[in-house]
């Protein structure tokens, strides 16, 4: 697995990116798939154990397909669930993009750069 803090350019042949929209409820968890045509959308209850079954689910389904998955990013808004998750998907050695959620435009609370999200 690629190191959480590597800046490398993504590949998409062995790179398997989530993106989840999360509410209260549930997490809508869209992805790309390496070798996998279609693009996978699930909906899950609030579990973090939910998501991993379904990252590895489709980890499996890519190297069937045959790619090798060396790195998987996951991207979500920061809301109220966004920085526990975060750690939780690094000590799960998956990488976790923040997006920092506005209300209203404001160049003082713009994305936080990666190098800053380390610190999390």
């Amino acid at each position: 697995m690629q190191k959480l803090n590597d800046l490398s350019p993504l590949d998409p042949d062995d790179t398997l990116i989530a993106v989840i929209e999360m509410s209260l409820s549930s997490w809508l968890v869209t992805g790309l798939v390496p070798g996998v045509e279609r693009q996978p959308l699930k909906k899950l209850e609030v579990f973090e154990s939910a998501l991993l079954k379904l990252l590895n689910r489709w980890r499996e389904e890519a190297e069937k397909a045959g790619h090798r998955i060396e790195r998987i990013a996951v991207a979500f808004e920061a809301g109220r669930d966004g920085f526990w998750l975060a750690r939780w998907l690094r000590a799960h050695d998956i990488e976790a993009h923040v997006i920092h959620s506005i209300d209203k435009p404001d160049a003082a609370c713009g994305p936080v750069p990666p190098h800053d999200m380390a610190a999390l």
